[in-house]
């Protein structure tokens, strides 16, 4: 017998928020912000007016509303607001340049924009780029806009319903906007939160990763709001380690979610010791946590990072280590939900420690990225999804990240994974940082080179970094000369840029 529509209803605002409400955990703290506590009655309240607000300037089921926003009560009333009327939010990096916030928002066809009021200065160029756009809400207006309680009700969506977009992050420079149901999250948090974390409503979560990021979103709202749990936001970005430590120390997060290169940069701060105490795990992703620093930040704060592997296609981590299996250097095992292979140029699996492409199979997928027909067929084959990622399979059955598909370097017939030499690199005690490259020599050879950031205090030799090298690599995978740099081209979710050191 056929489901009905009736039957599959589901409004991700409604089981976000309203399930606390009319359980009786309405007082129960949802978000605390710039010292201030929300509950989760007044998250409702908010959400409503912003409901409210958005169908009394003309917004209508399925159209888009563009989003440029700091992470924010405000940021998390308009991200339900628009889906419990049916609305699609479209998330995007609100520090891009106003150009390319015009690029994304035009491609998404949105007539609304909500901004952020620190990030007014960018509207001009926005507006320059987006003759679409028919109004623009600012959360300097928000008591104006806010300033009706009556609430139309829930919009009638299902698990299927269209409800968020997320932008990729462009680390090949050419984001796209990547489209997830309303049901999209419930898969994520059944899996991955529920499984892995073990979260429940007394975890208090801090994500260094922003909201407007697939890893972000369920780290800071979905995860935390689906279990009844409480979530600590933070405008300020970029953040600073110290900054970063001062909300630990005052809210006393239970879980922290953080990225591979903050997460150094915090163990090789003068922090004190027992900052993290209140943590019972970290996690990390966006890029591959090196053994080395996993190493550092237990020796140094005594908490254990869960590093994983999640994309926005798949909306968050779906290979991580777990509490009881973790192995330092890899992304883990497939979360309980997900099936993963590891394949070959033909789509032929392949056998244990060969490399290969990672293909994934699990209820969060998105139905395809907006109006781009062939990177969509490309990317969703069936039920599987290409991550772009290379990976190999141990035999008892640890996947380890070589590298996206198009960092992988062929030098003088093999293949090198930058992963791997900047993880060796990362252990000598002058590094803090690396990223590996190809560039080719006079003879347009192909060879490795590596950007390297010194760790404080510290003087990179590149004559101690050559024997280093040469003590734990194959010849073909040292890097045949060292850059000296203060920083690295990174996304705003913390990942290389390596087209940009290409």
């Amino acid at each position: 017998m056929q489901t009905s529509i009736t039957d599959r209803a589901f409004n991700l605002s409604t089981w976000l928020v309203d399930r606390h409400v009319d359980e009786g955990r309405g007082s129960v703290v949802a978000i605390r912000c710039g010292g201030e506590s929300f509950s989760y009655s007044e998250v409702l309240e908010q959400v409503e007016r912003v409901a409210t607000g958005l169908r009394s300037i003309g917004v209508r089921p399925e159209e888009r509303v563009a989003m440029v926003m700091l992470d924010s009560v405000e940021f998390v009333a308009t991200f339900l607001g628009a889906m419990r009327i049916g609305a699609i939010p479209v998330l995007t990096n609100p520090l891009l340049p106003g150009r390319d916030l015009g690029v994304i928002i035009a491609d998404s066809r949105a007539r609304v924009l909500v901004i952020s009021h620190e990030r007014a200065s960018s509207l001009e160029d926005i507006r320059a780029g987006t003759p679409e756009i028919e109004q623009v809400i600012s959360t300097g207006d928000w008591p104006d806009f806010t300033a009706s309680s009556q609430d139309g009700g829930t919009y009638a969506t299902w698990t299927d319903s269209p409800g968020f977009w997320l932008c990729t992050s462009g680390t090949t420079g050419m984001p796209k906007l990547a489209m997830h149901t309303h049901g999209d999250v419930k898969a994520t948090y059944d899996t991955y939160a529920t499984q892995v974390l073990g979260i429940t409503a007394n975890d208090r979560c801090f994500s260094v990763g922003p909201m407007f990021h697939a890893y972000g979103l369920g780290n800071s709202l979905t995860f935390p709001f689906a279990a009844g749990a409480s979530t600590v936001l933070e405008p300020t970005r970029p953040p600073t380690p110290q900054l970063v430590a001062d909300i630990v120390t005052n809210e006393q997060p239970t879980l922290f979610f953080c990225i591979p290169t903050f997460l150094a940069a915090l163990t090789n701060s003068e922090l004190p010791d027992n900052t993290f105490a209140s943590v019972r795990f970290g996690v990390s992703a966006a890029e591959s946590l090196p053994a080395e620093t996993f190493t550092r930040f237990l020796d140094r704060f005594g908490v254990t990072i869960l590093d994983g592997i999640g994309s926005t296609e798949l909306l968050h981590i779906f290979v991580s280590n777990s509490p009881e299996a973790h192995r330092p250097g890899t992304s883990g095992k497939p979360v309980p939900g997900y099936e993963a292979r590891i394949v070959d140029s033909e789509g032929n699996d392949v056998t244990d420690d060969e490399p290969g492409q990672l293909v994934m199979r699990g209820e969060s997928s998105a139905s395809g990225y907006w109006c781009r027909s062939a990177q969509s067929r490309a990317t969703f084959e069936g039920e599987w999804t290409r991550t772009g990622d290379l990976y190999s399979r141990s035999d008892d059955g640890y996947f380890t990240y070589l590298g996206r598909a198009d960092d992988m370097l062929r030098v003088g017939g093999e293949w090198v994974s930058p992963a791997e030499v900047e993880s060796t690199l990362i252990e000598h005690p002058s590094v803090l940082e690396a990223a590996v490259v190809g560039e080719r020599d006079a003879s347009d050879i192909l060879r490795p080179i590596a950007f390297v950031i010194p760790a404080p205090g510290a003087t990179v030799d590149e004559g101690e970094l050559t024997m280093w090298c040469r003590d734990r690599l194959a010849g073909f995978k040292r890097p045949k000369r060292y850059e000296i740099v203060t920083d690295l081209p990174k996304t705003a979710t913390g990942k290389i840029q390596r087209y940009k050191l290409r």
